[in-house]
């Protein structure tokens, strides 16, 4: 391990942990319920009409809703230093754990698809921080090129 992550886990500890090691497996969570935190270490990105209201809209995509999970899952196997904690495919939701590269802090990222009748669907993602009050956007950052990716691999819908 290198030193600042072992500095880090001193306080605290999933910094001492690789991929999902040491952070708790969430449940899944059908219908999808989002309580956002206090703190602004957080970003939200959903359909238009979303609870709680996202940071950043995403469109409704025309493929169904499990080939949306598995594009943004692909997509999110492509990023560095981030990890498939659980998967549920039945409720299409998938959660992740991605690391900063100096100190190894560990962020929460929930990415799910809705179902918008049986050819289109709607993509959720929400990214938090386990540690501290601010995030300096890391987590927005993090969704945007995440959306940005995705539309690369499927067919960009149409923005409104």
């Amino acid at each position: 391990m290198l030193l600042l992550p072992l500095l880090a886990s001193l306080l605290f500890p999933t910094c001492a942990g690789h991929g999902a090691a040491g952070l708790p497996v969430p449940p899944a969570s059908a219908p999808l319920k989002i309580v956002r935190l206090a703190t602004p270490n957080s970003a939200l990105a959903g359909p238009a009409g979303f609870s709680p209201a996202p940071d950043l809209l995403t469109p409704l995509y025309h493929l169904p809703a499990p080939q949306l999970l598995m594009a943004i899952e692909r997509v999110a196997a492509q990023e560095p230093r981030t990890y498939l904690q659980a998967a549920y495919p039945v409720d299409l939701q998938a959660d992740y754990v991605a690391r900063s590269r100096v100190f190894n802090f560990p962020d929460l990222v929930l990415v799910a698809a809705e179902p918008r009748g049986a050819t289109d669907a709607a993509l959720i993602i929400y990214s938090r921080s386990v540690y501290g009050s601010s995030d300096f956007g890391v987590n927005r950052a993090r969704i945007i090129g995440w959306i940005a990716a995705l539309d690369r691999r499927v067919a960009v819908p149409e923005r409104r």
